[in-house]
């Protein structure tokens, strides 16, 4: 297991070119380039052999793992400990993250050919990689925060890397502060963990970890004043960090913004790295999540909150998705309600449930975004999908590819790889023994998944081109590179070059090659997970229960991109300011829709002016109260410090120092007198004759 030694080197080597490329000079970005591919290319390497090795150990994946930790620091007479984990969960991540980082990173040297700052870019990348992948390995909850602000920040700055623009100065902003919100709950819940266990460590040789069944019977053993376990108020508090990070409602406003980054981060963000950090995180503690009192039944209270986050989320964000127009803000939000499924999966499957669709999205999701990159580049930067139409013939592979990825999120069976993971969700979600409404919810979400993503197919890749029809339909191009200005619009359109579609091509084998393996990967990955096979094999997923709910869920699909292709499709736009058909149909609750239920108006008007009146308030105080104390004090001081000098002087000493400095100041202005020097002496006789013969004169005269 000599892998397991050299783990480490998996963040590290991304981390070390991220430290190369940033004393490196702009001008030498073939090199940043290399560094960057390079050290992901050598981190995929070790992250497949790290995989392999885990596949070792069949009989009890779910449970094996090794790890490997070292004192950081003393607090009090104990250590803190740091380390790394090698399992089944992190392997499966590990070769995800490292592989799909990989291609978007291959894509960026097409994509961001033209920027003038591409070696900045990419030595942001290398450290965004670092961070998600010391998060995937860590074995103490303490590294994996630090790792996940690390995260926080190189999104920040990815974000923000046009920061010339005002719009992604301020989206930059917003995921920031927004994704903060949440991790204050995180940090909380780590405290109280550590109060209660006296460790972080997760798993350790002698099962002293704050995971190890040990301790997590103990904090499910105890109450707390709201009725919860220790255990499910611990795993709620971190749960707060998985809902920022994984734009959970209501802290999903800042993930749609993030589209103002260049698409390579959209893809990185959206994909398979900073958003399923937070999916990530829910599965790592899910010990605590699922944690019951001794005793008791069914589902825990944690797990209850996450399962109805979930499902909430996908509906939601999927209702919000069918009115926008702009082609990354589609996605995004499609993201938000994929990232509401894994939730729900979790919630109501487990590990393996979530897991499974996490992977599946991570491919077909980088693909789609990557696509859209393409056609941004082949449309000269134009995002708006209502300026496109008919790109199918100019962009062929965009086209073939993009549509593999779409039909993968919508979930068309069998031989795409969201139908097999989406279906496996809806399934857990429909045996949930407290409610049914998840699992109606996550019809629901389904049903508009395949019809928005119906939508944007027949907008952008069907009738014909539309540009330059309508200047009311303008796009911002939030994409427009710096160093190459929009030009006409897409009816110059035009494939991308092979180091964007190459890419594209991989990713869509491998969405539609999921799907082929679907039936017999599913109990597989149930077991390598899971540590146990489903009882009959991939002929339990086609039998029953399970059988009855796959057709239903098809028959769901099959609607939504029925009425899709009904509205859009089979009468396509052929101006630019032509009316949606649903908003023909029902303009004001389109409109709600495209204003995306007025959530950041709410937060506008509520927490964001509270905090603005807040600041001003605080800022008052500062200056006048604070500061006029300060200043009060300050002349106080000043007085008695003269005070003191005046009692000194004239009470305790009456004058004497003050005597003796006269004399002093005397005998010196004395002295000058008697300098030595001849040439005073001759200015002070001259004076002294022209004195007299004044005086003279004077007196002879009067």
């Amino acid at each position: 297991m000599w892998i397991v030694e050299y783990l480490w080197l998996i963040p590290v080597l991304p981390l070390l070119a991220a430290g190369v490329i940033a004393v490196t000079r702009q001008p030498h970005r073939s090199m940043a380039c290399l560094l960057a591919i390079g050290s992901m290319a050598a981190a995929f390497g070790l992250s497949v052999a790290a995989f392999l090795a885990t596949l070792g150990h069949p009989a009890h994946a779910g449970a094996w793992r090794m790890v490997r930790t070292f004192p950081w620091c003393q607090v009090g007479e104990g250590f803190i400990e740091f380390g790394w984990v090698l399992d089944p969960l992190t392997a499966a991540m590990l070769v995800m993250v490292t592989f799909v980082g990989l291609l978007i990173f291959v894509y960026s040297k097409g994509y961001m050919a033209h920027d003038g700052n591409m070696t900045r870019f990419f030595g942001f990348l290398a450290l965004f990689a670092a961070a998600m992948l010391g998060l995937v390995i860590a074995n103490n909850l303490l590294l994996l925060f630090i790792c996940w602000e690390l995260v926080g920040f190189a999104s920040y700055v990815l974000i923000g890397f046009w920061y010339h623009k005002p719009s992604a100065a301020a989206a930059a902003k917003k995921a920031f502060i927004t994704t903060r919100v949440g991790d204050m709950g995180f940090l909380i819940g780590i405290l109280w963990l550590y109060c209660e266990t006296g460790t972080l460590v997760f798993y350790d040789e002698a099962g002293g970890g704050c995971l190890e069944a040990t301790a997590v019977a103990r904090l499910a053993g105890q109450s707390t004043l709201i009725g919860l376990t220790v255990a499910g108020a611990i795993a709620l508090l971190i749960f707060c960090g998985a809902m920022g990070k994984s734009g959970q409602v209501p802290l999903h406003v800042w993930l749609p913004d993030a589209m103002e980054g260049p698409t390579p981060v959209s893809a990185l963000i959206h994909a398979a790295t900073m958003v399923a950090a937070g999916v990530f995180l829910v599965a790592r503690v899910f010990p605590l999540m699922a944690a019951l009192p001794p005793g008791a039944a069914g589902v825990s209270g944690a797990l209850e909150v996450v399962t109805w986050v979930g499902a909430l989320t996908a509906a939601f964000a999927a209702c919000i998705a069918v009115a926008q127009t702009d082609i990354k803000r589609i996605l995004a939000y499609s993201t938000v309600s994929q990232l509401g499924f894994m939730m729900l999966g979790l919630g109501t499957g487990g590990v393996v449930v979530g897991m499974f669709h996490l992977i599946t999205h991570a491919f077909f999701k980088a693909l789609l975004f990557m696509g859209a990159g393409s056609v941004i580049h082949g449309v000269h930067d134009e995002q708006d999908i209502r300026r496109m139409g008919g790109l199918r013939k100019a962009m062929p592979i965009t086209f073939a590819t993009y549509a593999a990825g779409m039909m993968a999120l919508a979930g068309v069976p069998v031989f795409f790889s969201g139908f097999w993971s989406k279906d496996a969700i809806l399934h857990a979600a429909h045996a949930f023994p407290s409610s049914q409404g998840p699992f109606f919810l996550g019809l629901f979400g389904a049903f508009l998944t395949a019809f928005y993503m119906t939508r944007q197919m027949a907008y952008v890749f069907f009738g014909t081109s539309r540009a330059g029809s309508s200047a009311a339909g303008a796009g911002h191009a939030a994409d427009a590179h710096p160093a190459e200005p929009a030009a006409s619009g897409p009816a110059s359109a035009h494939e991308s070059p092979a180091l964007m579609t190459v890419p594209l091509a991989i990713l869509a084998v491998f969405a539609v090659g999921l799907g082929f393996l679907g039936t017999p990967a599913w109990p597989w990955f149930q077991e390598y997970l899971g540590g146990r096979a489903l009882e009959g094999g991939w002929h339990e997923l086609l039998s029953g229960e399970s059988l009855r709910i796959m057709a239903f869920s098809t028959v769901i699909v099959a609607a939504g991109i029925g009425l899709g292709w009904w509205l859009y499709g089979r009468r396509p736009v052929t101006r630019a300011d032509d009316l949606d058909a649903l908003e023909r149909f029902h303009p004001r609750g389109f409109g709600l829709l495209r204003n995306k239920f007025l959530v950041d108006e709410f937060y506008e008007a509520t927490f964001v002016r509270f905090n603005a009146r807040l600041a001003w308030l605080s800022d008052l105080l500062d200056r006048w109260l604070w500061g006029g104390v300060v200043q009060l004090a300050g002349y106080a001081v000043v007085g008695l410090a003269w005070l003191s000098r005046f009692i000194d002087e004239y009470v305790v000493n009456l004058g004497f120092d003050a005597g003796c400095r006269g004399i002093t100041s005397g005998a010196g202005a004395t002295s000058r007198l008697q300098d030595g020097q001849v040439q005073g002496y001759l200015r002070v006789i001259g004076l002294g004759l022209t004195v007299l013969l004044l005086l003279l004169t004077w007196g002879c005269a009067s």
